[in-house]
């Protein structure tokens, strides 16, 4: 074969390899780079960071035992003097109370069955007279409702209508004690010790942190929190009764109960409403020991003054607030941004932390959850979803042809992986 002709085939050979070469690298790299998955979209997140406060120095009164607390926190929030169980006085009306409605509930509204006075109750007037306990006269056959009977012991803190009222609902006051223990027990109030209903003896004791739930206790009944804030009530047969609670209505204090005996001092449970932001918290609070009725109420109304400027709303997320971004290689981003507006009443430096969870995302569309916001507070925790506020979509078959190395997904080194894959094969 002559020389020209031995040329002009070995072109063609060599001209048949090489399209053969790039028809089997075509037919290796275009299913590969478009069908081959992506890597996750990157994401960056925006740290949460709550205002630091200083921790509350309220002006609590310098005798005896106080405290308070707020419906919707748990324990006590702030607290002076000493925690041991202390005479209670007529505080011990509110627990009286509390068992003989868990025993004979009441309904707002209702006035409850009549009760009919015996020659009995006559006589603990004069039995309570005689030791210097607040009485309001009774007779023998008058009829009360349950009701009546209730406002005069809370209101008047009358002891012998207080006494009738047990002895109404249990039969007798030793079957009041023991009534009386087991509710105290089932709630766990270990540090409280009911021995009659009325708080006459010195023996009737309790503690700060068990008389700050049972305030909340006394508030969660309708009928106990109506007529502990009321100032005045009339009752018939005895007529027109002021509040022995003479804060009712200062510095919106609405409740709850006074005490005085000479082992207790003077003493309040008391309850006021704050409205902090777009929220209103209720306290609770209570003074043991206080040196006599005036200084008392000075003392709380100093103390009642202070504690609302110590809650505070802190702002958790606001609606479509950004917590992280995604990012692509081909250009696509999108924000994990909060589903709903969020914030929390927090008590004086109470901490507040948040952490930012989201998943790793390829595609997605608009609106869809892809993590969320985890706010602790305290001992409480508060969760955000956090969806995002654009799509993130598949990169397209430009895209995929023209960034080979962009399509495995092990980060650095995968361009020469690439290379090898794509390009490596039985050459002729």
């Amino acid at each position: 074969m002559s020389t020209p002709r031995r040329s002009v085939l070995l072109r063609r050979r060599v001209a048949a390899v090489v399209i053969v070469a790039v028809v089997a690298a075509g037919g290796v790299y275009l299913p590969m780079t478009l069908t081959a998955p992506i890597g996750p979209a990157s994401a960056s997140i925006d740290p949460f960071e709550a205002p630091v406060r200083d921790a509350a120095a309220l002006a609590f009164p310098g005798v005896g035992a106080s405290g308070i607390s707020a419906v919707g926190f748990d324990g006590v929030l702030a607290s002076s003097g000493s925690d041991k169980a202390l005479p209670i006085a007529s505080i011990s009306k509110v627990i009286s109370t509390l068992v003989v409605l868990d025993a004979k509930p009441l309904a707002v509204g209702e006035d409850g069955p009549s009760i009919v006075f015996s020659q009995a109750d006559v006589e603990l007037y004069g039995k309570y007279q005689r030791v210097g306990g607040i009485v309001e006269p009774v007779t023998g056959g008058l009829s009360m409702s349950q009701r009546d009977l209730l406002e005069v012991v809370l209101v008047s803190s009358a002891n012998n209508y207080a006494e009738s009222l047990v002895g109404w609902a249990f039969g007798s006051q030793a079957a009041f004690v023991d009534a009386t223990a087991s509710w105290l027990t089932a709630r766990g109030f270990n540090s409280t010790v009911i021995v009659e209903p009325t708080g006459m003896s010195p023996r009737n004791v309790s503690s700060v942190p068990d008389l700050l739930r049972i305030a909340k206790l006394a508030l969660e009944n309708p009928v106990v929190a109506d007529i502990v804030a009321s100032t005045t009530v009339d009752v018939p047969y005895i007529g027109i009764l002021k509040n022995t609670n003479k804060l009712l209505g200062v510095e919106s204090i609405d409740g709850i109960k006074t005490g005085t005996l000479e082992e207790a001092g003077s003493c309040l449970l008391f309850s006021t409403e704050y409205t902090v932001g777009s929220s209103v918290v209720t306290v609770v609070g209570v003074v043991l020991g206080g040196e006599n009725r005036e200084s008392l109420e000075v003392a709380i109304r100093s103390l009642v003054d202070g504690i609302g400027a110590q809650f505070h709303e802190v702002p958790l997320a606001e609606q479509g607030e950004v917590f992280a971004s995604y990012s692509t290689d081909w250009g696509e981003s999108a924000n994990a941004v909060a589903a709903e507006t969020s914030s929390v009443l927090v008590w004086s430096d109470t901490p507040v932390s948040g952490a930012v969870r989201v998943q790793p995302i390829v595609t997605a569309a608009r609106g869809d959850t892809i993590g969320e916001v985890v706010f602790t507070v305290g001992d409480s925790q508060v969760t955000v979803p956090l969806v995002l506020d654009a799509g993130i979509a598949d990169p397209g078959p430009w895209w995929r042809l023209f960034n080979p190395f962009e399509l495995l997904p092990d980060g650095e080194g995968k361009s020469d992986r690439a290379l090898s894959t794509l390009f490596t094969g039985p050459w002729i």
